[in-house]
């Protein structure tokens, strides 16, 4: 398939969008809704666990990109209270899921960088 971006406007959510690309970065773009995505591609997780995994987020920030998340419908937020403490869970929807190809090859495409022109490090 062959993307084209032809000069027009796309309204979206109430914006205005040049190419599709823009409405794509929009949902994913910056530098912690892609990460927050990618972890939930296995299954949900809780605040904590994010938080673990995506140890240089602030906890403001991930709770920020939750929100955002949740509120362009690519993840849920279910809360249980049935007993303390207070339980919140995360998981992508369909619509968030559907990002799953992208997403995959994105971080396999950032491996092959790090491999060639990086390095990991173990914490």
């Amino acid at each position: 398939m062959i993307v084209q971006c032809k000069r027009r406007l796309i309204k979206y959510n109430g914006k205005l969008f040049s190419c599709s690309t823009s409405i794509a970065m929009e949902l994913i773009g910056g530098k912690w809704k892609s990460v927050i995505l990618i972890y939930l591609i296995d299954g949900k997780k809780r605040y904590s666990e994010l938080r673990k995994l995506i140890s240089t987020i602030t906890e403001r920030t991930l709770s920020l990109q939750l929100k955002q998340l949740e509120k362009d419908g690519l993840i849920t937020r279910k809360v249980f209270t049935k007993k303390p403490p207070l339980k919140v869970e995360y998981a992508l929807t369909p619509f968030g899921e559907s990002l799953a190809p992208v997403l995959t090859t994105i971080a396999e495409w950032g491996v092959t960088v790090i491999n060639e022109k990086g390095e990991f490090i173990e914490e």
